[in-house]
């Protein structure tokens, strides 16, 4: 690198540069704030002066000042006097959250990777600073950015600020332990207030405060939950979220958070499970979050809490449809759905059990699951009753509640209660389907062992 130097310029005589060196170095240490560091750990930089060295940053992309800062100590901390500047946090804090009108993903994604290489830069620059001193500088400099505030942004839904600080300190915090990490959730709830906010939300009416829903939301799905690679950093912060609330305050939480919104204005629709059977796509957050909880094995979540959790949450607002609890706990994933339905045969509650098998027979019609599947899962779960007595009680039960469900389904559209779309007579049509297939499955497993 050396021979490729060019020395064509005119030299500086040596008092004047002295002279000069010794401007610059004090200036250098008013600038910090701290004593003087030897400038020899510059290396070639020494020579120049701090602005023509901030000049050279302009013409370095991020992921380059980043790589920079780890020359030495002081070429790190003249870049962090460069990101103070207003030239240099003007070019480094995009703030193009809003530009509707060539809306594509590859511009979306252009600056959350910008916010990337960003969140790298800021980790490699305060590397010696304390988690507290860290945290307070980089809130210095981002606080600049109203976008990246919990009520800073007039259009939250069309804006990606939320999401490119979520990038931001995901990539400032990977790697870091438990206890820095729940520093930095500590730190955020005091600079956004967000304990006293989500107390607000879950102890008042559902819906009563829409507007602060949606803000709680946002902040929680794009700045601490949706960047993370790994399951285990999802679950360590929806877990920092949750814990601090009792289980029934919990459930509504996780619904304000995961649960189906309005596709006009982004509001949680509160009413979606007890009016109507609803679609996969509403329920999908809320399965993910609870597999996200029960599988990651961490010592916070035990089977139970996972449980009762889905017991609290099938009542919010008020008591859900079966057919969608049904779903919920498919999605839920195998061992999810069987925990949940031992659960009720160990604690006497057979004939409720009874009627969830009715309903999980109509989605997997509905959905064209595989119908062994439920025949299975109620084959399995017949395994936990202690004494055959009881077995057979349920069995019962489960013949019982598909002849109750088809009547009440039929006494519907007897009496003239048909919506538009007939949607009663669809799914009395469906429920027939499925108790069809589902005693054929019954057969199938019965019969068969006896031809072989």
């Amino acid at each position: 690198m050396a021979s490729r130097i060019n020395t064509s310029f005119t030299l500086i005589p040596n008092q004047k540069y002295r002279r000069s060196n010794r401007r610059s170095n004090s200036y250098f240490s008013d600038t910090l704030g701290s004593e003087s560091q030897p400038l020899s750990t510059l290396g070639n930089f020494k020579a120049l002066p701090l602005e023509i060295f901030q000049i050279i940053l302009r013409y370095l992309s991020v992921k380059d000042i980043s790589m920079l800062s780890m020359v030495s100590k002081t070429v790190s901390q003249h870049i962090i006097n460069y990101i103070s500047t207003s030239s240099g946090s003007k070019r480094l804090l995009l703030q193009d959250f809003h530009n509707l009108e060539l809306p594509s993903k590859r511009q979306d994604s252009a600056i959350l990777e910008h916010y990337r290489s960003l969140g790298l830069l800021f980790k490699r620059c305060t590397l010696l600073l304390p988690t507290r001193e860290r945290l307070k500088y980089i809130h210095r400099i981002l606080a600049e950015v109203s976008c990246f505030k919990f009520n800073g942004c007039a259009a939250p839904i069309q804006c990606l600020g939320l999401p490119c600080y979520g990038m931001f300190l995901q990539t400032l915090t990977a790697g870091w332990d438990e206890l820095e990490c729940h520093r930095v959730y500590n730190f955020l709830c005091e600079l956004t207030d967000l304990s006293r906010k989500v107390q607000t939300v879950v102890c008042s009416k559902p819906g009563s405060a829409r507007k602060l829903e949606l803000r709680i939301r946002l902040f929680c799905r794009s700045v601490l939950l949706d960047h993370w690679i790994h399951q285990s950093d999802s679950a360590f912060w929806l877990t920092r979220i949750l814990k601090p609330w009792p289980m029934v305050n919990q459930a509504r939480l996780l619904y304000i958070i995961f649960g189906p919104i309005s596709p006009q204005d982004g509001q949680v629709v509160w009413q979606k499970m007890i009016e109507e059977p609803t679609d996969e796509s509403s329920l999908k957050g809320l399965a993910d979050a609870i597999k996200l909880l029960y599988d990651t094995g961490t010592k916070e979540w035990t089977a139970d809490d996972v449980i009762s959790l889905i017991d609290e949450l099938s009542v919010v607002p008020r008591e859900w449809l079966l057919e969608n609890n049904a779903r919920l706990l498919i999605l839920s994933g195998n061992n999810i759905c069987f925990t949940f339905m031992a659960s009720k045969a160990v604690n006497g509650r057979a004939i409720e059990l009874a009627k969830l098998v009715v309903f999980l027979a109509l989605v997997c019609e509905k959905e064209l699951y595989c119908m062994d599947w439920a025949v299975k899962m109620m084959q399995k779960v017949c395994k936990v009753f202690s004494t055959p007595v009881e077995r057979n009680n349920f069995l019962q039960s489960v013949a019982n509640a598909f002849a109750c469900v088809i009547m009440e389904m039929l006494q519907s559209v007897m009496s003239g209660d048909r919506d538009e779309d007939d949607r009663s007579f669809l799914n009395l049509f469906h429920l027939v389907h499925a108790q069809a297939n589902f005693h054929k499955e019954v057969l199938y497993l019965t019969m068969n062992p006896l031809s072989t």
